[in-house]
């Protein structure tokens, strides 16, 4: 096995291949990373831009270069000592008729030897939610027609670019009209004796026939007129397996599970033992080869049970191999014990950043700055609610509908006197599901583990506090379905039950939280990101240490992230924004005086001012996140950041989903707030751009500093630094698919080539300049000790004196190994003090207690110094950072 000490996240697609990939290996090396990191390689739909929509688990896309390609990659790899982790998609393929396996679910329906592959609830037919308007519309505007598809080898019923394949036993659906056509007599014929078995046969055969081009252009000319009779194309589609749906009544009905919202995406069956063997075959033979060292599973939570899956993946792949999940911890929440892998992704280490980089102390003038600033008494818990009940009630409508079904039946058979309405049930199943202060519970057949029957019963307990009496059967019935308390005969369909109620329950969290609180509720945005809370700001100075001391016992091999593909926006535009946090008065009189520059520009519309108050001060933090370090204001610096800024608003108005959406877009109130946003970036806009980029400038800085610091505390923090790609440079990225955008590796090397710069006199070095070598150096140590920065002792070191709040300082201890981190906190003040924050006086009095004695080494400076009691002012001579090791 080879050693993973730190991860380089790598994008596929977009340009990105294997072979550009070989490419960079020697900037990768040089950086100092242990493994690369992949994004999914496996085949996806023509056109992805992420891969995480497969379409044949068993095969390399391709499009990345294939087989071949994948294997040029690893020999690059192995030849430079780097090793390869994959990200893998076990919970859900695409639903694209480019999937075999879907593809033949539709033409065959239940009798499909991949029917039970996919998470379909077969007691209807599958529904198919492509049209632009609802079924009868879509008949009566002659949208759908009859057509021979001779490189499938079928006859299909066409929605425009969709070709969907018609039930080989529903083609004699159209004998009696098809008249003597002698090609469709004999497709006919051909489909009469198929079955889905035999469908490759079936295919070839009807190709073979339609291969004469004078009999298929006659064909064609039939299915086309046959297509203008609406009864006999209402009597095809009614004969097939599925039907087609209205894309907009997914939310309300569908047959199938998806990923969250997106029903592109079918769930899979993994944990079957055939289906998990079926869509892992390519993936343990990779690992079994040795070209591949570790996985990251992607949303391990949406599985039926992770438990199972994770403990039938690391039986197939052995102990050697690295095991990673994606998998958002919410507060206090712990990993389960039962799952053997090393660890997460890291998204509760930004949070745990999150939390020792913003004032605290100030929390609450920044609190009072923003609901004045919103003219608004914002209550971040019922907000919190209203989203979770907005995403049950109506975004997952159908999923809730289904455990109503399913309750129903249960309480049907359990001999009540008088069966629960199913509004009544529903009430109960909502007030459960928004109740949860985490992702899921984990039970399997029988029943809840303890850990999680404790955390159900307080959430039935808070639910029936807020609901009305009828709905409190309605819990007390769902709690014990869950905990198993039903009769034997009913087991089964508690069983579905439980699996479905908790893989709803990550989804609506997941949509409520930071698909839509996370873009209504904008006090501080840099704290509203993955796996974190708006409310993190109001953490403890101690916070860190608890947490890294937590790492080390429960994950000391996870990674440790800052930013990945799915976060809400780059990781130096998320340390720039802390600031804020120290300076709110300030802060709030820039916003206001910025909104009556614009005041001109606010539509009166009739649903109300475009853009309202709270969207003005997400606006100008947004811009604060994004804007470029040299604080340019020319015309071509505003054109790119505008072309990039543009769709960032669109999103951030429709994920907040209060007066537009993804689904009932209002388009007039979407241009009003476009057209307030463009002149925020006009060149002609001159008193705002000067006004914005003079009191941006310190927060400017002092985000420099902070950038440095959380770069600092990642290389010597308990775990895996992941680095995700391009963010090794100055990453003031917007949310996807901006931080997706190709990156330049090119000028990455160059900066990585030069020498190392020094801090400066004054102010802050260039970030895309210095961060890289900071890097390169914490990587450097982490690969000559990994036991030290993973498994090693964690521990606070406490620090005396009036600066002792702007320092956070631990050591680290393996055997007879030592190293010390220290690094600066709240940087603004600092600079209100001092414009070099080396200068001495500055740290006048404030003294870092040092674990042990002897001499000690600065690994980014080289200065030797002696340990015990030591003046902060002798530790930051240098620079403001200090990993020293002994």
């Amino acid at each position: 096995m080879s050693r993973v000490t730190a991860t380089y996240r790598l994008q596929f697609r977009g340009g990105m291949t294997f072979d550009h990939a070989i490419e960079i290996i020697p900037y990768l090396k040089r950086l100092g990373v242990s493994h690369l990191y992949a994004s999914p390689i496996f085949t996806a739909v023509s056109g992805s831009t992420h891969g995480y929509d497969v379409t044949d688990c068993n095969a390399i896309d391709p499009a990345l270069g294939g087989r071949e390609g994948f294997d040029r990659l690893v020999a690059a790899l192995k030849a430079a000592d780097l090793g390869l982790i994959l990200d893998i998609v076990p919970n859900h393929m695409a639903a694209s008729l480019e999937n075999a396996w879907w593809r033949s679910v539709v033409e065959w329906g239940p009798t499909s030897p991949f029917a039970r592959h996919f998470d379909i609830d077969w007691r209807e037919k599958l529904t198919l939610p492509i049209l632009s308007r609802p079924f009868d519309e879509a008949l009566a505007a002659g949208d759908l027609k009859l057509r021979l598809d001779a490189n499938e080898g079928c006859l299909v019923l066409a929605y425009f670019d969709n070709l969907l394949p018609l039930d080989p036993t529903s083609y004699a659906t159209l004998a009696s009209a098809a008249g003597d056509d002698p090609l469709l007599s004999r497709i006919f014929a051909i489909a009469n004796e198929a079955v889905s078995e035999t469908a490759d046969s079936m295919h070839a055969a009807i190709r073979t026939a339609a291969s004469d081009t004078t009999a298929r252009t006659d064909t064609e000319r039939r299915l086309a007129a046959l297509s203008q009779d609406p009864a006999l194309i209402s009597a095809v589609h009614a004969a097939q397996p599925w039907r087609l749906l209205y894309w907009q009544e997914a939310s309300r009905h569908l047959s199938y599970r998806r990923f969250f919202e997106i029903t592109g995406l079918v769930g899979v069956r993994v944990d079957d033992p055939a289906i998990f063997a079926d869509s892992h075959r390519l993936i343990l033979e990779l690992v079994r080869s040795g070209a591949v060292d570790g996985l990251r599973v992607d949303h391990v939570d949406g599985l039926a049970d992770p438990t199972g899956y994770l403990q039938s993946l690391r039986g197939e792949i052995g102990a050697d191999t690295y095991l990673f999940v994606e998998k958002i911890l919410e507060g206090d929440e712990a990993l389960a014990e039962t799952w053997p892998i090393e660890g997460t992704t890291g998204y509760e280490f930004i949070t745990a950043l999150a939390e020792t980089l913003t004032d605290g102390a100030k929390a609450e003038k920044l609190a009072a700055a923003y609901c004045a600033a919103t003219d608004a008494d914002r209550d971040l818990e019922a907000e919190r609610h209203a989203a979770k009940t907005l995403m049950a009630r109506r975004n997952f409508a159908g999923e809730v509908s289904l455990l109503v079904d399913l309750l129903q039946s249960i309480s049907v058979g359990r001999g009540e006197a008088e069966p629960q309405a199913d509004e009544t049930l529903r009430d109960g199943i909502v007030a459960m599901v928004t109740g949860f202060p985490v992702y899921r519970t984990y039970g399997a057949d029988g029943g809840l583990p303890s850990r999680d029957r404790s955390l159900v019963d307080d959430i039935a307990a808070r639910a029936k506090a807020d609901a009305c009496d009828k709905a409190h059967a309605a819990i007390d019935l769902v709690t014990d379905v869950l905990f198993g308390r039903v009769p034997a005969e009913a087991r089964d369909t508690a069983n579905r039950f439980r699996e479905r109620f908790q893989q709803l329950t990550g989804p609506v969290m997941a949509k409520a939280i930071e698909d839509t609180l996370f873009y209504r509720f904008n006090r501080l945005i840099a704290v509203n990101e993955v796996g974190g809370d708006p409310d993190d700001i109001f953490a403890e100075a101690g916070v860190f240490h608890r947490s890294m001391i937590e790492r080390v016992e429960t994950q000391p091999h996870g990674l440790l992230a800052t930013a990945t593909h799915d976060t809400k926006r780059g990781e130096d535009a998320r340390a720039r924004l802390y600031t804020l946090s120290e300076a709110a008065e300030t802060w709030a009189e820039a916003v206001d005086r910025w909104r009556a520059m614009h005041r001109g520009q606010v539509a009166g519309l009739a649903s109300g001012p475009a853009p309202e108050p709270d969207t003005e001060w997400l606006l100008y933090q947004a811009l604060v996140g994004a804007w470029p370090e040299d604080l340019a204001t020319d015309d071509e610096a505003l054109a790119a950041l505008r072309d990039r800024f543009s769709p960032y608003v669109e999103k951030a108005l429709r994920e907040a989903k209060r007066r537009t959406g993804w689904t009932d877009i209002d388009a007039n109130y979407e241009h009003a707030v476009a057209a307030y946003a463009d002149r925020l970036l006009d060149p002609a806009n001159t008193a705002f751009l000067n006004d914005f980029t003079t009191t941006l400038r310190p927060f400017i800085r002092a985000g420099v500093v902070n950038s440095l610091a959380q770069t600092v505390l990642k290389l010597t923090a308990p775990g895996i630094p992941d680095i995700y790609q391009g963010s090794e440079a100055a990453d003031f990225s917007l949310v996807d698919p901006d931080n997706r955008r190709p990156v330049d590796f090119g000028k990455l090397a160059e900066a990585l080539h030069r020498d190392h710069p020094a801090w400066p006199d004054r102010g802050v070095p260039d970030l895309a300049t210095f961060k890289p070598h900071l890097i390169r150096i914490g990587l450097a140590l982490r690969a000559a000790d990994p036991d030290l920065y993973t498994v090693g002792t964690y521990l606070p070191l406490d620090v005396s004196g009036p600066m002792r709040a702007h320092v956070l300082a631990f050591a680290r201890s393996y055997q007879d190994r030592l190293s010390i981190t220290v690094a600066p906190r709240l940087p603004l003040a600092l600079f209100q003090q001092a414009s070099d924050l080396r200068a001495p006086g500055l740290w006048e009095g404030t003294e870092l207690h040092l674990a042990g004695q002897g001499a000690f080494t600065d690994a980014l400076s080289g200065r030797e110094l002696e340990g015990g009691i030591i003046g902060l002012a002798t530790v930051f001579a240098s620079s403001p950072f200090a990993i020293l090791t002994r």
